[in-house]
């Protein structure tokens, strides 16, 4: 049994130590939390949809005629009619035959490698992917190989020395902490060629990027197909929560029968999929959220760039602020907190050790003042470390 007080000791020494922050109201830029306002730079909430009035009418309507809770599991009597009408419509939203809902995104990454996946299979998965896929390939017993970020060399070089029948590579659609997107051509024509399934986790890039938000496969005229998997989250750019598997309709109707994630937890709630139906119907129907988040993105990186401001390179909503150290991260979120801004510090094992930022995240609620604010406060913060 580890000595915890040691363990949390540790943690404290090393800057690693992290603490909850209470927040009072409705996600939004402009927030009250731990009692004093800030303007928040660290929200998924990217369209602005998680308190747009007809999400939350839609959720209230729904919660007055199916309750609050599902009472149960999908396969017992827990699936409910907007269940099933959100289903259809992701499903015909990414171009896909069939979609799957799971509670969160975590869920569903596990759920699907450990339906596909077993002992003397190979996984080959991004280094820098999210931590969901990671665990998924661990508790599923197929032997993970971990390929440099982005380099679709690396990754053919390990294919074609893999003996293994079943191969599934994973890969982030937009990297959560660097905000970079996925070489996604080159990694379908790899998978294509190898015979071997892809997992896109485009939980960044659904709702944001592609035809009418429809996400990185659809950047490229892409969408999922016989061994091409999409899993998106519906608590990022839908504002709401949960997440979908899209793909074939033997890969959703095998997921139903095996993944363990989706047979043993209660559905979620039917008010949260009627939330999402009418936020995905404001996805599609008002491009011009997307395009004024595009707008904050450019002209963000160009303010902080003649503000002095070191930025990681992205065209997404994330825009890291390397820091190198712990420690200079906290610092510098602690900084920004003091003049009104909440920034947070990210560091290992989220990112690799050395590597220390601050992740800002943009959403198309924020105003181009806020924006002004906080490069000006990351500029005199960053000056004081100097």
């Amino acid at each position: 049994m580890p000595d915890l007080d040691k363990a949390l000791q540790d943690r404290r020494a090393q800057a690693l130590y992290r603490s909850r922050r209470i927040v009072e109201g409705p996600q939004q830029p402009q927030m009250r939390i731990d009692g004093r306002e800030v303007v928040s730079f660290c929200s998924n909430d990217y369209l602005g949809l998680a308190n747009h009035p007809k999400v939350v009418a839609a959720f209230r309507q729904a919660a007055e005629t199916c309750g609050v809770g599902s009472g149960a599991a999908h396969l017992i009597n827990g699936h409910n009619r907007y269940h099933h009408q959100l289903e259809a419509a992701l499903a015909a939203f990414v171009g896909a035959p069939r979609a799957l809902l799971f509670s969160t995104g975590y869920m569903a990454n596990l759920g699907i490698v450990q339906a596909l996946m077993t002992r003397g299979d190979a996984i080959y998965a991004d280094r820098l992917n999210h931590a969901s896929l990671l665990d998924g390939a661990r508790l599923s017993g197929a032997r993970l190989r971990r390929y440099p970020h982005g380099d679709v060399a690396a990754l053919t070089a390990m294919l074609e020395r893999c003996s293994a029948r079943n191969r599934l590579i994973m890969s982030d659609g937009v990297f959560s902490m660097d905000g970079d997107i996925a070489p996604l051509p080159a990694l379908i024509r790899l998978a294509t060629a190898t015979d071997a399934w892809l997992l896109i986790d485009d939980a960044h890039g659904f709702g944001l990027l592609g035809d009418d938000g429809r996400g990185t496969l659809s950047l490229h005229r892409t969408a999922p197909n016989d061994k091409l998997i999409l899993m998106g989250t519906l608590g990022k750019a839908a504002g709401v929560a949960g997440a979908f598997v899209a793909g074939s309709e033997n890969l959703i109707e095998y997921l139903i029968q095996t993944a363990r994630t989706y047979i043993f937890t209660t559905a979620m709630p039917a008010a949260n999929a009627a939330a999402t139906l009418a936020s995905l119907e404001l996805i599609r129907n008002e491009p011009e959220r997307r395009a004024r988040l595009h707008e904050h993105i450019e002209y963000f990186r160009r303010q902080a760039r003649q503000a002095g401001v070191p930025l990681l390179p992205s065209d997404t909503a994330i825009q890291g602020i390397p820091c190198g150290e712990n420690a200079a991260a906290v610092q510098l979120g602690q900084q920004l907190w003091e003049r009104g801004y909440l920034v947070t510090p990210i560091r290992p094992p989220t990112v690799p050790p050395g590597t220390a930022r601050l992740r800002l995240t943009l959403s198309a609620a924020h105003r181009r003042e806020q924006i002004d604010g906080v490069i000006a406060a990351l500029a005199e913060a960053l000056d004081t470390q100097r």
